[in-house]
């Protein structure tokens, strides 16, 4: 009997720190260290950590009645918001990696994994931004046109923010608010 409540133990902590371990590989849980020194990659990446971070607390722990919930018709659902998000996030990633954008399918990913890939590709992005010297290389290109990264700050990653504050208000009237621990001032969570 001592050796089955061992087993049970051990396949609950087991289980407990795969959690932990998956939700440790999705970036933005805290907005990483700020950079020593000021430039215009420094800055952007700033930027796009602070979208990366406000992403991932206003799309942590949807329900399905949250992904659903939209206050009228005119507007779209969380979820549409979310894969709206995903889109604006590939435009981000593919800027810095000096790749085309073309569509992306994502009609056969969950809600978790679309989350994922929003996340990650910010991260990408930033950790490119970050390292650079020169971020006017990094233009965002839709078949022949190449389009400055100004439009990058004022587009793609403005409107992500903008975005998410639409889903902090959606959950909030779905009836599960944002963790309050979480303060996007400093981009910390409250122990």
């Amino acid at each position: 009997m001592k050796h089955i409540y061992l087993i049970i133990i051990l396949l609950m902590s087991t289980m407990s720190f795969a959690q932990d371990v998956s939700e440790a590989e999705i970036p933005y849980y805290e907005i990483p260290e700020y950079s020593k020194e000021f430039t215009a990659g420094t800055v952007a990446a700033r930027m796009v950590d602070a979208l990366g971070f406000r992403f991932y607390w206003s799309s942590e722990g949807l329900t399905e009645t949250d992904l659903a919930h939209k206050p009228n018709d005119d507007v779209r659902s969380t979820a549409e918001t979310i894969d709206h998000i995903l889109d604006l996030s590939y435009i981000i990633v593919n800027s810095t990696l000096k790749k085309p954008n073309d569509k992306v399918d994502t009609s056969k990913m969950l809600y978790a994994e679309k989350r994922k890939q929003a996340l990650i590709n910010l991260k990408t992005a930033a950790d490119i931004l970050r390292a650079s010297d020169d971020i006017s290389q990094y233009k965002i290109i839709f078949g022949e046109n190449e389009i400055p990264f100004w439009n990058q700050v004022n587009g793609p990653i403005a409107d992500a923010i903008w975005h998410c504050g639409q889903l902090a208000s959606f959950r909030r009237s779905s009836g599960n608010p944002i963790n309050p621990k979480v303060n996007h001032f400093r981009g910390t969570v409250k122990q």
